[in-house]
């Protein structure tokens, strides 16, 4: 990790990865946006048009003539045309792991937030799994959107930990510590159905890439007891909290979605009308082919 721009005492590395990450991000809404016509049929010019957002930002957003089209073949499709493969079986998606995301108050998902209309707070996808299980692709995709609200904040984990070290380098010494953030076990009527994991808010992948596990939840979490964690943990949820540039706002629309590296994002509480909010989540344990 000698040469890696996220190495603390590499400060040539990072200052030069951090001028050309700056220079190139996006900072509104719609330099992240490509259309395509057909996502069952993408097109070279239209995925070199998404190829170049998510090497940019780590996400792009798509917006498409597939309307209302129910087909679970959509998220597969634009998965599989940027690498990503290996779904997550997580206990609440369907049998195809890709996961339904409506409000259901069924047994098996009613006391989980995503699948209420409540708001979700700042987060990355998975962050609960083991290591080898760790997301670092996610795909969304709109059938039906809420009547009202349901909306999302994006926030590229990359410019995060620049704005972080930027701060105080020491900050992100702390949220690599391999337990800086744990989430304690699932238990249901006694019986373990996730056991304890702690880990790390950013490391540093086999191939380089940054990754980051992260909730704001502030229930069922336990950050570690020492002052420099407290430190990191209060800066980041500032730097979550206050507008700038590089935050995004969008509303997924019936055809739309976004395909990331699992950046950082939020979901507003909704209300829906004649049609319920549906969108399909697609976790991938690789990050997106984007060379």
């Amino acid at each position: 990790m000698s040469q890696s721009p996220f190495d603390l005492d590499h400060d040539s590395a990072y200052e030069q990865w951090r001028e050309q990450k700056l220079a190139k991000t996006p900072r509104t809404l719609d330099e992240l946006v490509v259309e395509i016509n057909n996502p069952l049929d993408l097109k070279p010019a239209e995925h070199k048009a998404l190829l170049e957002r998510c090497q940019r930002a780590n996400m792009a957003i798509y917006v498409s003539r597939a309307g209302d089209n129910p087909s679970k073949d959509i998220p597969t499709n634009m998965g599989r045309s940027f690498g990503l493969h290996t779904l997550d079986h997580n206990p609440g998606a369907d049998e195809d792991a890709i996961t339904s995301l409506t409000v259901n108050e069924d047994a098996q998902h009613k006391e989980f937030i995503p699948y209420s209309n409540r708001p979700i707070a700042w987060h990355t996808d998975g962050y609960y799994n083991h290591p080898d299980r760790w997301i670092r692709g996610l795909l969304l995709h709109c059938v039906h959107p809420a009547q009202e609200g349901g909306e999302n904040d994006l926030l590229d984990h990359e410019i995060l930990y620049i704005l972080i070290r930027d701060r105080n380098p020491a900050h992100i010494r702390a949220l690599m510590t391999p337990d800086c953030m744990t989430i304690p076990a699932h238990v249901v009527a006694g019986e373990i159905r996730r056991p304890e994991r702690s880990g790390p808010v950013f490391s540093v992948a086999v191939d380089g890439s940054l990754h980051m596990r992260f909730t704001q939840r502030s229930r069922n979490i336990h950050w570690r007891e020492d002052a420099a964690t407290t430190a990191a943990v209060e800066c980041l949820n500032e730097l979550l909290r206050t507008p700038s540039s590089w935050h995004v706002h969008a509303k997924l629309e019936s055809g739309w979605g976004l395909i990331s590296n699992n950046v950082l994002h939020t979901r507003s509480g909704f209300s829906d009308g004649e049609q319920p909010r549906l969108l399909y989540r697609a976790r991938y344990y690789e990050r997106m082919r984007v060379t």
